[in-house]
């Protein structure tokens, strides 16, 4: 016998009693990006290598490590994308589509990092990315933060925090660097393998690491946020503006930083300790030297990803629940039924109603799967109803007696 085929691990289905939380989310991720003028893009889930190498950096995890890459059949060497806003960039330089000004822009869809798969985190996961391009005010970093916290509001998320900080601009981190780099050297010690490997290449990815013996060490290193210069300074000073004028709670993180060179000034994140270990569902920044570093012009932007897994698994913890969407479920059985079953349902699709139409059997049976299906309504076709031209309307979601009714007058009784 041959070998059952199962899912690649770390890249899960979505069955369709998980689908309806997903889609509560996709929706209002369109809808409050409809409400700040962010405009979809969709780009390719596969990309040139050097992309990312470019974009993210030889000394990373996600190149080095996590990355899913692969020589095409001329020998060129492709990536699955592991995150969306390098192909935005590109998009962006390729298309010269900013040359009428700045745009703002969204995507959603899948992502790919060979990563241990646990909860939050998979091999494929999905990801909503807005990106701000042209502008350079903290307006819009403080917009994209206030956007979040629409979202969390709309699909019902209560208690994700924010965390925020200045990671100041290239000459700000210059000075900084140093001093970093001579703090840690004091703990050689108690660094671990991609501590030291990383010291002199990307100093600032040691303050985000999880190496337990490191984190007294990560406490007494001095702040980044002690060391911004003028511009990137009054920056975050008018981002907390923003954010407080809009009734954003928040903590200002020093430790949270990126350690890529592109970044400067603000990042962010949204936590939720509902979660587990993988409590970041959003997180991004401004990256102002990302379109310079894939050969663009310099051309301020910022954005943010959010986990939708992380995301949904929120929504589950804060008991966020999202019907099927179905407003009746026709049940038929007797001569002449299933035609006039199939006539109802349709005339009561062109009338935006969502419609699933029993596939015969028992009437007991139906009603169990009329049930199941959290339909609104059970509308019933039997002998007595095709004589007399009419259909009994069964409420199954709220108290109430069934009636018989014209199609019409049922339509109306649903509202």
């Amino acid at each position: 016998m041959s070998q059952k085929i199962q899912a690649i691990r770390g890249m899960e289905d979505v069955l369709p009693d998980a689908s309806p939380l997903w889609e509560k989310l996709e929706d209002a991720c369109r809808e409050v990006c409809g409400h700040y003028g962010y405009r979809s893009i969709r780009t390719p889930m596969v990309e040139p290598t050097a992309l990312f190498v470019r974009g993210i950096g030889e000394a990373t995890d996600i190149v080095e490590k996590e990355m899913y890459v692969f020589d095409d059949r001329n020998g060129d060497s492709m990536a699955l994308r592991p995150e969306a806003t390098a192909g935005i960039v590109r998009a962006a330089i390729e298309h010269s589509f900013l040359y009428n000004g700045p745009m703002r822009v969204w995507t959603m869809g899948p992502m790919f990092r060979y990563e241990r798969p646990q909860k939050g985190r998979q091999r494929q996961f999905h990801q909503f990315d807005v990106e701000a391009l042209g502008f350079e005010g903290p307006d819009v970093d403080a917009e994209q933060i206030v956007l979040l916290a629409r979202l969390w509001k709309a699909v019902g998320i209560e208690g994700a925090e924010l965390h925020v900080n200045s990671i100041g601009d290239a000459a700000d981190r210059k000075a900084y660097r140093g001093k970093l780099i001579a703090h840690f050297e004091k703990h050689a010690d108690v660094l671990d393998e991609d501590a030291k490997r990383r010291l002199h290449v990307n100093p600032l990815r040691l303050l985000d690491s999880k190496h337990q013996p490191m984190q007294p060490v990560i406490e007494a290193a001095p702040r980044l946020l002690d060391h911004l210069g003028d511009a990137a300074a009054e920056h975050f000073e008018g981002l907390k503006v923003l954010l407080d004028a809009a009734g954003i709670s928040y903590v200002v993180n020093p430790r949270l930083v990126r350690g890529l060179d592109y970044y400067n000034r603000t990042v962010f994140e949204w936590v939720s300790s509902s979660i587990g270990a993988q409590s970041t569902i959003a997180g991004g920044g401004r990256y102002d030297g990302l379109f310079e570093q894939l050969g663009g012009k310099a051309t301020p932007a910022c954005g943010f990803g959010m986990g939708m897994e992380r995301v949904v698994l929120t929504m589950q913890a804060s008991n966020v629940t999202a019907g099927a969407g179905v407003d009746v479920f026709v049940v038929h059985s007797g001569e002449g039924a299933d035609l006039a079953a199939w006539k109802l349902a349709e005339g009561w699709r062109d009338a935006g109603k969502r419609v699933v139409l029993g596939s015969g059997g028992s009437f007991k049976s139906q009603m169990k799967k009329a049930d199941a299906s959290g339909a609104r309504y059970a509308a019933i076709i039997g002998d007595d109803e095709v004589a007399s031209r009419s259909v009994t309307l069964k409420p199954l979601r709220v108290a109430g007696e069934q009636k018989k009714l014209s199609a019409e007058a049922a339509l109306r009784e649903m509202g």
